[in-house]
């Protein structure tokens, strides 16, 4: 009988903006870990988490605590863009993101996001 990987994982690599550019989402029992590199490195290390939301507010809010790396605003922005609908998508769950991007244009963090959607473990 073969053995069921203990964690849930999957790998990509792609070009997004002429940047080669590898994820990986990984699905622990209390978190998700969600890898997104263009240097081939961890990068900076961002916590995204949903706040408690009142009744009848359907989207939770989401709070980014860089934990790792250079905190500035634009940190926090990509964080969000990158991994809330992964939260969400999986009951909430709060999101381990390691990032090291070396484009951070708009059009850059929208194909990431469908990137790491392909990657899906959650």
């Amino acid at each position: 009988m073969a053995a069921k990987p203990v964690l849930a994982s999957k790998q990509t690599e792609e070009v997004v903006q002429g940047v080669p550019t590898e994820v990986v989402c990984t699905a622990f029992a209390n978190t998700l870990l969600v890898v997104v590199t263009q240097y081939g490195k961890m990068g900076t290390l961002v916590s995204v988490e949903p706040d408690v939301v009142a009744d009848g507010i359907s989207k939770p809010l989401f709070t980014t605590k860089v934990l790792l790396g250079k905190d500035e605003p634009l940190v926090h922005i990509c964080a969000k863009h990158l991994v809330t609908s992964v939260s969400q998508e999986a009951g909430n769950k709060p999101v381990l993101l390691s990032m090291a991007l070396k484009d951070r244009s708009i059009e850059g963090i929208q194909t990431l996001r469908e990137v790491i959607q392909r990657c899906r473990v959650w």
